[in-house]
């Protein structure tokens, strides 16, 4: 084989390679494999730990091109759960998350940087309690393939951290209380 016609092949491939890596995902939420948790320290003596029960999103990945990635979640704060009713009504409240004004909160990834050997971080504009920061989540592909039904899906996790008066959150615990950890399972569907 000629080597212009070699490389052609070579480079051919290499862009095939690229477009069958490049897909868009929705997360799935519907089989109940992907998780939105909390966890809050209370007052230094032990920890408050929940999860949001209704949440939405999709992303593009591509392994061969990560710095194309994008991701968008959006989460109903009324979906919060901590396994106590009474702490819930608190956590809804004026006080916390006031879901009765902010209803969503929302994550809109603006890059997601390739730290090698499938870690990620992904930077992003995170929405709560109406105000907009900027987050980075520490992110860690667990694992992408075939499954038995046909279809095609990745699965990440990650974990992010930020002080709950950045959101304008009200009450104040304390030091010990004052930082919110997010923890993130995240299997996409190819479409």
């Amino acid at each position: 084989m000629k080597k212009g016609l070699l490389s052609s092949v070579i480079a051919g491939a290499l862009l095939m390679a690229g477009q069958v890596n490049a897909a868009d995902y929705v997360i799935d939420t519907q089989g109940a494999h992907a998780s939105v948790q909390f966890k809050v320290s209370h007052l230094g003596y032990s920890f408050v730990v929940g999860r949001f029960n209704d949440f939405s999103g999709d992303f593009s990945f591509d392994n061969g091109d990560i710095g194309a990635s994008k991701v968008n979640v959006t989460i109903n704060t009324a979906s919060l759960d901590s396994n106590h009713a009474e702490r819930d009504k608190h956590l809804r409240s004026e006080d916390f998350l006031n879901v009765a004004k902010f209803p969503q909160a929302t994550f809109k990834s603006t890059s997601v940087e390739d730290k090698g050997d499938g870690k990620f971080v992904i930077n992003g504009l995170l929405t709560l309690n109406g105000v907009s920061k900027d987050v980075a989540i520490d992110a860690n592909l667990v694992g992408e393939g075939k499954d038995p039904w046909g279809g095609y899906r990745v699965g990440f996790i990650g974990s992010t951290e930020f002080a709950l008066k950045d959101y304008d959150i009200k009450m104040d615990l304390g030091p010990a209380s004052s930082h919110v950890k997010l923890d993130l399972v995240v299997e996409g569907i190819r479409q």
